[in-house]
């Protein structure tokens, strides 16, 4: 079975209330309540977003998190009661997609769940957003398979880091302000520098020979970012 979202968390009304809320506009859902459980689910079933709770009753959310990343670039949406900055940034250092404390409302995690699908949405409807036919310059990248295309070499990207290098590249050698990236990429601006500074380091390391030196995307100080691509 396909669902459009897993929702994984021992609050069992909690996850029944959303489930009937997200079904209520369409989207399908399933849940579990402990890591044994997701893993359990995932081997027959598959779901387009991880809706994942950070204190399970088994586990850490943390540390599954690092185990669906093993196999999985399924979009994951931290969904906690734990407040701290630590907490978001090792959230997304690990894979996170994005952060969503509890209390949440209904509506606005439905909001980013809908962003979530509508991108996956794009992605298996276009085949590409080259420019130019993937190796017939020194970098671009293909939708169709969430690659970069480095001096001919095709490098796999996450979800999250795929929209954030799609974004630079639809506006390359431009600055791009890192409250467009949060609108353009995370769908509003309230996140810390720290969201944005996490997911340009993971993404440098997977392009750049040197990401403590980056050739590709540069840094702005004080403003954003540019991926800069010689004529």
């Amino acid at each position: 079975m396909h669902v459009n979202c897993l929702l994984i968390d021992d609050e069992v009304e909690l996850t029944k209330m959303t489930k009937e809320y997200f079904e209520m506009f369409d989207v399908s859902c399933a849940c579990v309540a402990t890591s044994e459980a997701c893993l359990e689910y995932l081997k027959e079933n598959t779901a387009d977003v991880f809706l994942l709770d950070i204190n399970l009753g088994d586990e850490s959310g943390f540390a599954l998190c690092k185990t669906l990343r093993e196999t999985y670039d399924t979009p994951i949406l931290f969904i906690s009661a734990r407040q701290s900055d630590d907490d978001v940034l090792v959230a997304l250092n690990i894979g996170g997609d994005d952060y969503i404390k509890k209390p949440y409302t209904l509506s606005v995690l439905l909001a980013k769940v809908k962003v979530q699908l509508k991108r996956l949405e794009n992605i298996k409807n276009k085949t590409t957003i080259n420019e130019e036919k993937p190796g017939a310059s020194a970098f671009g990248i293909d939708e169709a398979t969430m690659s970069a295309i480095v001096e001919g070499k095709s490098i796999p990207l996450k979800a999250k880091e795929f929209q954030l290098l799609a974004c630079l590249y639809a506006n390359k050698n431009t600055i791009v302000t890192k409250e467009r990236l949060f609108s353009e990429v995370w769908g509003d601006s309230f996140y810390t520098d720290g969201t944005l500074n996490v997911h340009i380091r993971r993404l440098r390391e997977k392009i750049e020979a040197d990401p403590n030196a980056p050739k590709w995307i540069k840094t702005i100080w004080g403003t954003g970012y540019m991926l800069e691509i010689p004529s």
